[in-house]
């Protein structure tokens, strides 16, 4: 079966993702307009009888000075990955963006490989042969992803390291924590937590802390945590304007496609976090808290109150994000992992970041330019 690929406007590429169970956030026409730097553009896959049967959001970087992209696809292309002759769909893409003007073409195809349920994510880490997630027996496997690896390789597509370390300031993780809601009621749930975030939730509540729902105007307040919490754990903080502008440009398209959750205690608000929803994938996209009162376990509140209201939403799963996986317990991150798990999350490594050098000169000469910034 032969087929097309054509640019689309926001309302097809909407309307074929709204026929799907869900489909990444950052494959949506919206998540374009949260990053300015970016180039966006909308592609649909197209049958022999003009029938859609996929669709992607390219992220085109210009490189400094010339008109030539990096294009990137995060989390996606949504198109049926294990389908036979896979370089139909990858091909007119390929060919589509080099007449673009992108020299090279990186993606994230939305495959799991393996997952380690809590319990193995909590032997591995009491394990001391273990030193990465990998080094742990999964609790499942996905055949087909290996495969799709082997035909990725075939065709000239080299796997990226995790966290893209290749250079390009870009990539999304390959391990992430999700804790699983279909098929369980409300209380399956609540006892897959471990003792210590039952305990937690209930001390929250003993101690008066309630958790609402926000707005853009309550923005501030959440970067005023999210800026502690940056310096506090080591990392870069985004600007308030991206905040801003991740929120106009979602609840644009949806307006419950982000949410502001915030959690108080005798009217401080202790811990702050927004929640994405795109079908029935909800995620838990940015966390923040103060130390102050931390004894009164403000995030383990919040975190219960949004996934009580996933739950209610009819989602499917309930995603952390990323984890770390390293087990070692000189990793700060570590306790980030006991505590996502802690929630009943899986532990869940995808097939990871794939790079395409259209132009191997530029590739190159991209990767140095993104590493000296």
């Amino acid at each position: 079966m032969t087929l097309t690929l054509r640019p689309i406007s926001r309302a097809e590429h909407l309307a074929f993702v709204a026929s799907l169970p869900s489909a990444s956030h950052m494959q949506l026409p919206s998540w374009g307009d949260v990053k300015p730097d970016w180039q966006a553009e909308s592609l649909g896959w197209f049958d022999a009888a003009g029938r859609p049967v996929g669709v992607g959001l390219v992220l085109l970087r210009p490189l400094p000075k010339v008109k030539r992209y990096l294009a990137y696809l995060p989390e996606g292309p949504v198109i049926d990955w294990h389908a036979p002759g896979l370089e139909r769909w990858l091909e007119p893409m390929l060919a589509y963006l080099k007449r673009r003007g992108a020299f090279s073409v990186k993606m994230g195809p939305p495959v799991v490989v393996r997952r380690w349920s809590p319990e193995a994510v909590k032997a591995a880490i009491a394990d001391p042969g273990a030193h990465r997630l990998r080094d742990a027996d999964a609790t499942s496997y996905e055949p087909r992803a290996g495969e799709l690896a082997e035909r990725l390789r075939r065709l000239g597509w080299r796997q990226a390291e995790p966290g893209g370390e290749e250079g390009f300031a870009v990539g999304q993780p390959r391990y992430v924590c999700q804790v699983p809601f279909a098929g369980r009621s409300l209380e399956d749930v609540h006892r897959g937590l471990n003792q210590q975030w039952r305990r937690n939730v209930k001390k929250a509540g003993k101690a008066g802390v309630t958790v609402v729902r926000g707005g853009y105007q309550d923005l501030p307040v959440f970067h005023g945590l999210y800026a502690e919490t940056a310096e506090r754990d080591r990392f870069i903080a985004r600007p308030l304007s991206y905040f801003q502008r991740m929120w106009t440009a979602l609840t644009a398209e949806d307006p419950d496609r982000m949410r502001l959750y915030l959690a108080q205690h005798e009217g401080d608000v202790l811990a702050a976090a927004t929640m994405l929803i795109v079908g029935g994938h909800v995620w838990y996209s940015y966390g923040a808290s103060t130390s102050r009162k931390r004894e009164v376990q403000p995030n383990n509140a919040m975190q219960w109150r949004m996934m009580t209201d996933a739950h209610e939403l009819g989602a499917h799963v309930y995603d952390f994000r990323g984890i770390t996986d390293t087990l070692e317990e000189s990793n700060h991150l570590l306790g980030l992992l006991r505590f996502k798990v802690g929630a009943g999350g899986e532990a869940v490594e995808y097939l990871g970041e794939w790079d395409f050098p259209l132009n191997r000169l530029l590739h190159k000469a991209f990767d140095v330019y993104m590493a000296r910034r």
